[in-house]
Order: structure tokens, then sequence, then C-alpha cells
């Protein structure tokens, strides 16, 4: 075609040289145009028609692949087709302006291509975590697709070289090949997360919305993302903490997905009662603890274990230190027992334990071990709140004292009063 441009131009009179360099110009101008309008007809009417294809399905995926323009990358292959073919036709098969569009054309259709290919996988990445699959959620495959798109790149860049330079793709990677150890020093990151990304998902380690603590990076939260360089977690101040990948594999955290995933979420947590406050029971205050209703039965019970072993044994309960004999605090104890057993939020089914620890200079630890069945951070805390709130404001009708450090308070009351002034 340039030849016939050059017979079109030879009647207006140009020297050879300057007819030469017309006929290219307008051999470019007409190439230009041609790959012009191809674009303009892929995206105007390729790209158009599939939005309206997409819109009138009834599945979704469709929609995924358009948002993330895998059809519009899709259509701008087509020009770059048009302009790689128009090359030997406009231009000599062995001109140096021919090879020229032609590897300029390879160029931008591998770097096309590459595009497409990023969109399909960001998809196929999209597609999976909004699947509800129970698969889809303990097995993420960001890591796999950032592994994957980094090794699409570094291929197209190669063979974007091998193009530009009409190099074998081969004799390039064989270079590289040469330069391994500065290869792995500089992508040292990215191959330790890559293997961090398939150790987590083998082992189930850490997925989205897992709350998880790490004391060392200063993170305490749901995971909010899991690439192959870094975990995401949004703390519970809102801040987000960026964690290496590789630093969940080489170093401790905590998962929390356990509790989630169990029947209640655990409470455990003391009273420290005054042991100067520590008693025997008197018959009034077995009395008195006997009109307790959920105390009643086990009063009953228990007076006649007692009575029956006592005599048995023949025991001299006129000295009080002999035979067995309730205690303040033992009543207090199947109180609270009793009363966890009864509460509607405590999960029988797990560890149930009320408690005594080793007795402290701060006094004698009674510990509340038991469960709740709302894992709802707030209303979790609200069952803690509201259950201990009970078991301090009861201590009192058991002749129990909470052992706290005497504040300034304590010693206004310990001062003697004034004298009186006389009249």
């Amino acid at each position: 075609m340039l030849e016939q441009i050059r017979q079109w131009l030879l009647p207006a009179g140009f020297s050879a040289q300057a007819l030469d360099a017309i006929a290219m110009a307008v051999a470019l101008l007409l190439l230009i145009l041609l790959t012009l309008i191809a674009h303009y007809i892929s995206r105007k009417y390729f790209v158009l028609l599939m939005d309206k294809a997409v819109r009138r399905t009834s599945i979704h995926w469709d929609n995924t692949f358009f948002s993330r323009g895998f059809f519009s990358r899709l259509a701008n292959l087509l020009p770059i087709i048009i302009l790689y073919t128009a090359a030997d036709l406009i231009f000599p098969g062995g001109s140096k302006m021919a090879e020229f569009i032609r590897r300029l054309a390879m160029t931008l259709f591998v770097l096309g291509g590459v595009r497409l290919l990023d969109a399909f996988l960001m998809s196929v990445q999209d597609i999976y975590n909004a699947s509800e699959s129970e698969f889809a959620a303990s097995k993420p495959i960001n890591g796999y697709i950032a592994a994957g798109k980094i090794v699409l790149y570094v291929l197209a860049a190669i063979f974007v070289i091998s193009v530009l330079t009409g190099q074998s793709p081969w004799g390039i990677l064989s270079v590289l090949g040469g330069l391994t150890a500065v290869i792995l020093l500089i992508f040292k990151d990215t191959l330790l997360g890559f293997v961090a990304s398939i150790q987590m998902s083998a082992l189930d380690m850490v997925r989205i919305g897992d709350w998880i603590e790490m004391p060392k990076y200063g993170a305490d939260g749901d995971v909010v993302d899991i690439s192959i360089h870094t975990i995401k977690v949004q703390n519970w101040d809102k801040t987000i903490t960026t964690i290496p990948a590789y630093a969940l594999v080489s170093d401790a955290f905590k998962n929390w997905r356990g509790m989630k995933e169990s029947g209640g979420r655990r409470i455990k947590r003391a009273v420290y009662i005054d042991m100067n406050s520590i008693r025997f029971c008197t018959e009034e205050m077995l009395q008195r603890f006997g009109k307790i209703t959920l105390l009643r039965q086990y009063l009953s019970d228990k007076e006649k274990e007692i009575a029956e072993y006592n005599t048995r044994l023949g025991i001299d309960d006129s000295v009080l230190v002999n035979g067995r004999r309730q205690t303040n605090i033992g009543v207090f104890r199947a109180y609270i027992k009793n009363y966890l057993e009864n509460h509607p939020m405590i999960n029988r089914d797990m560890t149930f334990l009320i408690r005594h620890l080793p007795p402290t200079s701060q006094g004698l630890p009674m510990e509340i071990y038991v469960f709740c069945r709302d894992k709802v951070w707030a209303n979790y805390e609200a069952v803690q709140a509201d259950i201990f709130d009970h078991i301090l404001a009861v201590l009192p009708q058991f002749d129990l004292r909470v052992y706290q450090y005497p504040s300034g308070f304590d010693f206004k009351q310990m001062q003697p009063a004034p004298p009186s002034s006389a009249p």
C-alpha cells in the first residue's frame, strides 16, 4: 500500500526524497486512523453489547467480571491485532517500519493481555470471597492470587524485553538465573509471604473476620485483609495494624475463632473475701439463710448430711471445732453456684467452677469460672457486670466482707469524734 500511496502522490511533482517522506507520513496516519476506528468500534459496540448481556442474565459472576473491567480490557486487544495485521499490509514486509510496528503491537498485546489476565484473577478472587461456602471462608486465596499476579507480571516483563530486543525469552531467563542471589534478595519479603500464605491456608491459621491478638505488633481486633505480603487487622479503636504475613508463622499470636465457634465465652474473675469475716454458721444464721429460695433445698440436705455424719462418729458438738459444721463462705459459695446454674445466660454444658484460690495478703479469692452463652463483646460484658453486681451486693447478707485497701474515708471513720464544747 505504501507504493500505491507513492503512486497517488507522484503527479504532485514532489522530489523523490520528499515523496518518500510524505508517503510514509500518509501511511502512518492511515494506520493510526485504522487503529482508532477499530478501538472506537470495540469500545462502543462490543463493551456496550456485553453490558446489556450481563444485565439480562440472572447469574452474578458476570457482573463481577464486568465491574473489574474484564470485557473493556478484552476489547482493547482488537485494535492491537488490527495494528499488527495492518503493518504488513501498509508497509513492505521486510521494511524497518513494518518490523518496528509489529514489535510495538506485540509489546502492547503482551501488556494488554497481562491487564486482561489481571482483571480475570481479580474477578475470580471477588467471586470466591463473595461465596458463602465454608470452604471459601476457611481457605482464602488472596495470597495465591497475589503470587500469580507477580509471576504474571514478571513473565510479561521478560516477553516485552524479548520482543523489543529480538532475543529468545529462554536466553533472558538464563541471564536472570545467574542473578538468582540478587533476585532472592529483592523478592525476599514476597517469597517469605508466599510461603507463609500457603502455610496459613493449609493449616487454617487465620481467616478474614477472625479476632486475633498479637501484642508485639499492637494488633487486637478483626482481620480485614489477607494478602501475600501483609495481614491487616482493624483494632477495636478502629485503627489499622499491618502485620507481615510471615510474622504470623514465625511469631506467636492468639486467635479467638475457637471461642466464637464454641458454645460460650469465658468469664474468669475472682472476688477477694476478707478472711476476718469468715466464720462458722450459727443457728440464727442458718435460719436466716434458709429463707433464701436458692438455698432452701441445699441447707436442708446439707444439715441432714452433717447431722448423720456427726451422729455416726459420736461427735461432741458442744465444742465448736468438733465434727463438721457449715461456714458462711461455704453457704455463700453454694448460693453463687445455684444462682449461676439458674442464670439463663450461663452455659452449664461447658466448664462450670466456683472455687477458692490460694489465700493472699489481699484476702481469699473466690473465682467464678463459667461460660456466657452470648459471645458478642458488649453483651458479654453486660452479663458479666450483672453477675458481679449481684455477688458484691449479696455478700453482706452472708456476713462476709469484700477485701479492699483502706481509703481516706476509712481512715476518717477511725478518727475519734471531737469533744463537745461545754455549754
